[in-house]
C-alpha cells in the first residue's frame, strides 16, 4: 500500500522516532509502514493521521 507517511512527517519536520512515539510503536513500525512493508490497523492509521495532520484518506492510496 502507498502512503505518504514520510513526506508528511518530514513537513513537520518529525522524525521515524518522534512519529513512533506519539503513536505508540517501535521506529522499525514506522520504517515498515512508509516502505509499504506494513499494513496498519485501523486504528495505527488514524493514530498516525492525527499525529500527521491529516486524513486517512490522505495519507495512504491504493
Amino acid at each position: 500500500m502507498k502512503n505518504r507517511i514520510k513526506e508528511m512527517r518530514t513537513a513537520l519536520g518529525l522524525t521515524q522516532e518522534e512519529l513512533a512515539e506519539k503513536v505508540g510503536v517501535r521506529r522499525e513500525t514506522i520504517v515498515f509502514l512508509e516502505q509499504g512493508k506494513y499494513n496498519p490497523s485501523l486504528q495505527l492509521a488514524l493514530s498516525v493521521a492525527k499525529v500527521l495532520k491529516t486524513k486517512v484518506d490522505d495519507l495512504f492510496t491504493q
